[in-house]
């Protein structure tokens, strides 16, 4: 039997070593770690010390301290040695669980996490499919491998933490998440809600190219309604499309649609839809469009609105964590764009009180968040370069808040001039800075930025209507056709992205972030060593107190 060397101490931690399929050592090794009670005391032993130079290299070795409790696992692998303190839970053997076999993400392959939950599973639990009953029993475990449960909401502030880019699409170089990143994940878990943004772009062209039409401003142009038709009948197919896809979304994979909602910028494009289609309303061809619009257009377009808003509102006010001067962002002018919109389809439908109180609320809210991002407030620092694309959003609530004071009143009057302003004052502050919208990646979300644009353009016809001079004609034609030549610059990118580079949905890594940061251990596992050396130093410092206090009781 080899004779080990000992460490002198006045406290020594005594070791049992533990190994996997080790029978013939059992044996020799046992012989040197039997311990002899009488001949040795708790507080003064002599530690034997394992020779590790001379023994076989095996994948799996476990320490139990006999005196102190603490358990010191070691995986040996290609890299160097790293040990770990185990937990105390008995849940696991060595941090080696069910969790860290599957490891911190979902297994290849796997959507599982994102799809809606059936009703007939939640009513029967033995009906789940075997890797369902494995992720639910390392729940009910409490295991750390899927804490990140997407059933729960996702903190705004992850979001801004964890997210980057013009519309918080793209992940940090830091973060993980939980679907797999080398494969392509299924179309509908790939479909974002700001596919509705190309249904922004369209149906307000729709409305351009109707007032173009029909203003007597720009009646020399002698433009034909039909334009306006196929733009409008185009405007509504997209709408009827890209709305059923997001409908079979919510039916498969309601839980990401879920994600989405809580994201601090998408969750203003569900406010989309309803926008969409009282632009569409607005627009409707001349040949189709009655005289009075039925009231129940306009209460079908806007009860879910209204039910919408109130929620986003009262988050704003009173939502802690969501509350405006955490999630503001350009973006949040389309929960207020919908209120104008809303308060011109009302004045065409002869409910102007219900317009004047649209407009009124969504005036009140537009200032309120023109103040918070004018300022900074949610973060205090200066947007970065890949945020300026979004500024153009600023154009949208001022231009529209003017068409609807005109739709109300009849007139283009003093405070629909001021908001007109505004508006066009916004407008040129973006456009002598052109190397702010270069650079950046195409995403469907970019259509919605033209229609701030198309919304300009028509509060500058109905401008130039009061003021009929060549300024005001000529700015109207060319906001309108720098308005349209972004629509089709945008409608021939999406081709080419959608038919010819197949780009036009990459995965949605927005919305399968973790709900809570992985955070690496700065400090390394503390030692066996390092154990009796603490454990030397408090009984030390124990032995002085105790000497202190029997002179002082003497």
């Amino acid at each position: 039997m080899e004779r080990r060397p000992a460490f002198p101490s006045s406290f020594e931690t005594h070791f049992i070593d533990i190994h996997e399929d080790l029978p013939e050592e059992e044996d020799k090794k046992g012989k040197t770690q039997k311990i002899d009670k009488a001949d040795h005391k708790r507080l003064n032993r002599p530690i034997k010390v394992r020779d590790t130079n001379k023994r076989p290299r095996r994948s799996l070795n476990r320490q139990f301290s006999l005196e102190t409790g603490f358990s010191v696992h070691n995986w040996e692998s290609k890299v160097k040695d790293n040990r770990r303190v185990l937990t105390r839970s008995g849940r696991s053997f060595g941090g080696f669980d069910s969790a860290n076999r599957i490891g911190l993400q979902a297994p290849k392959g796997d959507f599982s996490l994102f799809k809606t939950k059936p009703t007939l599973s939640k009513q029967n639990p033995s009906l789940p499919s075997c890797k369902e009953k494995e992720i639910v029993s390392q729940r009910n475990d409490g295991s750390t491998g899927l804490d990140d449960s997407v059933n729960e909401s996702v903190p705004a502030g992850r979001y801004f933490a964890a997210l980057r880019g013009p519309e918080l699409d793209q992940v940090k170089d830091y973060e993980d998440i939980l679907l797999p990143k080398d494969e392509k994940w299924p179309f509908l878990l790939r479909f974002p809600i700001g596919c509705f943004g190309m249904c922004l772009g369209l149906s307000s062209q729709a409305v351009l190219w109707r007032t173009l039409a029909t203003s007597p401003a720009t009646k020399f142009l002698r433009i034909t309604p039909f334009i306006n038709l196929g733009l409008w009948l185009f405007a509504l197919a997209v709408l009827i499309s890209v709305s059923f896809t997001y409908i079979l979304k919510c039916i498969f994979y309601f839980e990401a649609v879920k994600r989405e909602f809580f994201h601090p910028i998408r969750v203003n494009f569900f406010f989309a839809p309803w926008v969409v289609c009282m632009f569409l309303a607005i627009g409707a061809p001349p040949m189709l469009d009655p005289q009075i619009l039925q009231p129940a257009v306009w209460c079908t377009f806007m009860a879910p609105y209204l039910l919408l808003e109130l929620k986003i509102y009262g988050q704003w006010l009173s939502g802690g964590k969501r509350r405006l001067c955490k999630v503001a962002n350009p973006s949040s002018h389309l929960s207020v764009v919908g209120n104008f919109v809303g308060a011109i389809l009302a004045s065409k439908v002869g409910w102007n009180e219900a317009a004047k109180f649209l407009w009124a609320v969504g005036f009140a809210h537009y200032l309120v968040v023109f103040v918070t991002l004018y300022q900074r407030l949610p973060t205090s620092e200066t947007l970065p370069k890949e945020l300026h694309p979004v500024y153009s959003m600023f154009i949208a609530a001022p231009s529209a808040a003017s068409l609807a004071w005109q739709t109300i009143y009849g007139e283009f009057d003093g405070l629909s001039r001021t908001c007109y302003f505004i508006a066009l004052f916004l407008y040129v502050s973006l456009v002598v800075r052109i190397n702010f919208f270069t650079g950046f990646r195409f995403s469907v979300a970019w259509w919605s930025y033209t229609f701030p644009m198309t919304t300009a353009s028509v509060a500058t016809i109905k401008y130039a209507e009061q003021v009929p001079t060549i300024i005001s004609k000529g700015l109207a034609l060319t906001l309108s056709f720098v308005s349209s030549t972004m629509v089709a610059i945008l409608f021939i990118s999406t081709l080419l992205h959608a038919f010819v580079w197949h780009t036009l949905f990459p995965n949605d890594l927005a919305i399968a972030i973790k709900k809570r940061r992985l955070v690496k251990e700065k400090k390394p596992f503390k030692r066996a060593y390092d154990i009796k050396r603490w454990t030397k130093q408090a009984l030390t410092k124990n032995n002085s107190v105790n000497k202190d206090s029997d002179k002082a009781g003497y």
